[in-house]
């Protein structure tokens, strides 16, 4: 056996990194996704993302309900985590509703961007409407722009799909209020606006 074997043999091969040297706390890490999600998410697609069992992904979701809720002696939080539709997303509690909306219309009066107010059209005129059904008119990714939205209390959740748990939106009576009109039937018709195609639509998008 020569030198170069016998010291090949006694060097240890290199540790391999394991996945989970540095497990994440599972209940944290269901409170990160859902902060920032704008659609119920299921059970299934929750433990997918944080690859772990969809049991213990369903009795972590039920710890965080407990303890939103005030269970077992904690404080009661201003918004809570529901299932609609077969999924899970954090809102804010009903009883709340008109701090959050005064908030928003007192803190952020700032005029809406043209992106903004274009989505508001289409939600207007179009209502119900999903968000990926605005994206379809728009052509343009809305996820942002109805954030805004809701925020601001001119839209809100209408519904949501049994099946698919899409969230279904339409105006409120805020947008009434800044448009100065009593119904949705005061808005303008655009038909009169659109372009009849008599003399061709190629300039309509130079």
């Amino acid at each position: 056996m020569t030198t170069e074997t016998v010291a090949a043999e006694t060097v240890s091969p290199p540790r391999e990194q394991a996945p989970d040297d540095h497990p994440i706390d599972l209940e944290r890490a269901l409170e990160a996704i859902l902060t920032v999600a704008d659609e119920p998410q299921s059970l299934m697609t929750l433990a997918t993302a944080l690859a772990r069992p969809v049991a213990a992904v369903r009795q972590s979701i039920e710890r965080l309900v407990a303890d939103y809720d005030g269970e077992n002696g904690g404080v009661r939080r201003g918004f809570e985590l529901r299932e609609v539709a077969g999924g899970w997303r954090l809102y804010v509690r009903s009883e709340y509703d008109r701090v959050v909306r005064d908030f928003v219309v007192t803190e952020n009066p700032s005029r809406l961007s043209q992106a903004a107010l274009e989505t508001l059209s289409v939600i207007a005129y179009k209502q119900p409407i999903t968000r990926s059904a605005i994206a379809s008119i728009r052509a343009v990714n809305v996820d942002s722009v109805v954030r805004t939205l809701l925020g601001r209390g001119l839209i809100t959740e209408v519904s949501t799909d049994g099946e698919t748990g899409a969230i279904y939106y339409g105006t409120t009576d805020v947008l009434l209020t800044q448009l100065g009109i009593n119904s949705l039937d005061e808005l303008p018709k655009i038909s009169p606006l659109l372009a009849d195609g008599a003399e061709g639509f190629d300039d309509q998008f130079q």
